[in-house]
């Protein structure tokens, strides 16, 4: 009995923390604004400013909902002790929502496009590369996002050259961005006979999802750009295209080059490859600030390349081991099913 009063007398006083930390009359005020603005006769003038406006009241809306409700629900613990499962139910809730609070960077609650390139060792790497973006799609069934398959190329032999997605939900960014990075395989090769020990990179690079009107400041001008069209297709033969569907986008003055081939439609391509041009200039633009800060020279060079993130070992024993966070666990089987959570939210708290 006095555990449990001691956690919930702990959870209350985390709970009072975290309003504190989050500013709840500021969060209301917030709230308030965009209430009003929503009222505005004049708000779909402009479709995606209004979309995003009512999005961004949502969040807000649920958010403060959720607060209310835990706070309620503490209270009944508080004067009516329930079982241990009533308890660890309101732990995760307010652990939840505490995560969100080191989710403040600009675009955290931005749609996340998420690329996954094979790196060193052939088939392998290619073949790893279909491993994590398994792993990727498992993850986001499981906590409720929404993907889709914006571009990719598969191996000669077996998995992707690389693979594109893009992740649908509030925070989709702010969770995900911290995957970007080089990813490590060790393990049995079974592309051989003799079973040999094998080592495959993929890298993995998380970009928010951007629109013309989120970055005013990068103008992407009709003659720095060259337009190219192909027929889409997959291994099998059922989905090839007999129109040129697919885009391939070059910027000239970057040498960026981007295409998008999903898509049934050769101006939806033409729109999903102009957003993945602002996300990777805004990507560049983020990496050239960091060289002028640092006085690096140099070639430019994507973050997501050249630094190892994690390793994922399957023999001659087991484990995945996260290099940043130090987290990891044995049970591979797991993690390479999606079950991401304990590393992604310990990143999240560095």
């Amino acid at each position: 009995m006095y555990e449990t009063k001691k956690r919930i007398q702990d959870l209350r006083q985390k709970f009072e923390s975290f309003k504190k930390t989050i500013d709840l009359e500021a969060k209301q005020t917030e709230f308030n604004s965009l209430q009003a603005k929503s009222a505005d006769s004049d708000l779909w003038a402009n479709p995606d400013n209004a979309k995003k406006l009512m999005q961004n009241l949502s969040d807000v809306k649920n958010e403060l909902e959720e607060i209310k409700s835990l706070n309620e629900d503490i209270s009944i613990l508080e004067e009516l002790p329930l079982d241990e499962k009533e308890i660890k139910k309101l732990e995760e809730r307010l652990e939840k929502l505490t995560l969100k609070t080191y989710l403040n960077s600009p675009y955290d609650k931005k749609n996340a496009i998420l690329s996954v390139h094979a790196g060193q060792g052939g088939t392998e790497a290619m073949d790893w590369t279909s491993m994590l973006f398994r792993m990727y799609v498992r993850y986001c069934e499981k906590v409720g996002y929404k993907t889709e398959i914006l571009d990719e190329t598969r191996g000669e032999e077996a998995g992707f050259k690389s693979i594109t997605i893009k992740v649908e939900d509030s925070y989709a960014y702010g969770y995900l961005k911290g995957e970007s990075g080089t990813h490590r395989l060790v393990r049995q090769s079974p592309f051989n006979a003799d079973n040999l020990r094998q080592t495959s990179f993929a890298s993995v690079e998380v970009l928010p999802e951007f629109e013309e009107v989120d970055l005013p400041d990068i103008q992407i001008k009709d003659e720095d750009l060259d337009w190219q069209f192909f027929r889409a297709g997959s291994q099998g033969g059922q989905n090839v295209n007999k129109v040129s569907t697919a885009v391939r986008l070059t910027h000239k003055p970057t040498g960026i080059v981007v295409t998008a081939q999903t898509e049934r439609f050769q101006e939806q391509n033409r729109k999903i490859a102009l957003n993945l041009l602002r996300s990777k200039l805004w990507l560049r633009s983020q990496e050239l600030q960091k060289q002028e800060k640092k006085n690096i020279k140099g070639e430019y060079k994507p973050a997501s390349w050249g630094t190892q993130i994690r390793s994922y070992v399957l023999h001659p024993y087991k484990m995945v081991k996260d290099l940043r966070t130090q987290v990891e666990t044995s049970d591979t089987t797991k993690v390479l099913d999606g079950d991401l959570t304990e590393f992604i939210e310990a990143e999240l708290k560095i």
